[in-house]
């Protein structure tokens, strides 16, 4: 396993965590209209810039992955397909960043996508399916789903 490219990204993984539980401790201390959209836009743009982050070089680990986290990869429409959809969220997020009360109803569908990734891979893990680093990745976007929908609720119509 490479080891110095999985510290790597766990240690990306851990500082997203604190930056969202920053940003969940400001927005709790105010809630006025104008630190709302803040929030959101903050929300989404970090989100959207991690996304790209991490899933951009994905495209060329597939061999990588395979040999990290046996078995290789066998479908590889599957493989390329989720990290192109996957990318084209994190667009997606960038868009909403821009104007959170504009694109508020797509925050809706944007929950649905980090929940389902969240909750597949802890689903995988608690079967011992996935490895723990992967594990990570999914509470990641758990924790973003939550204030994915703090950010709904809140940014009005």
């Amino acid at each position: 396993m490479n080891t110095d490219l999985s510290g790597s990204l766990i240690r990306v993984d851990l500082c997203s965590s604190v930056v969202c539980f920053s940003l969940v401790v400001a927005f709790c201390s105010s809630v006025d209209e104008e630190n709302t959209m803040k929030f959101a836009r903050w929300v989404f743009l970090i989100a959207g810039i991690y996304g790209l982050i991490v899933l951009a070089p994905q495209y060329f680990l597939e061999s990588r992955n395979g040999i990290d986290y046996p078995p290789a990869i066998n479908h590889l429409e599957y493989y390329y397909g989720f990290v192109g959809v996957a990318i084209a969220w994190q667009v997606g997020f960038l868009i909403i960043a821009k104007d959170p009360k504009r694109y508020r109803l797509m925050m809706i569908p944007s929950v649905l996508e980090k929940f389902s990734y969240g909750i597949a891979v802890s689903v995988l893990f608690w079967q011992g399916r996935v490895a723990k680093f992967i594990l990570i990745t999914g509470i990641i976007d758990m924790s973003l789903g939550v204030l994915f929908a703090i950010s709904f609720r809140k940014v009005s119509d």
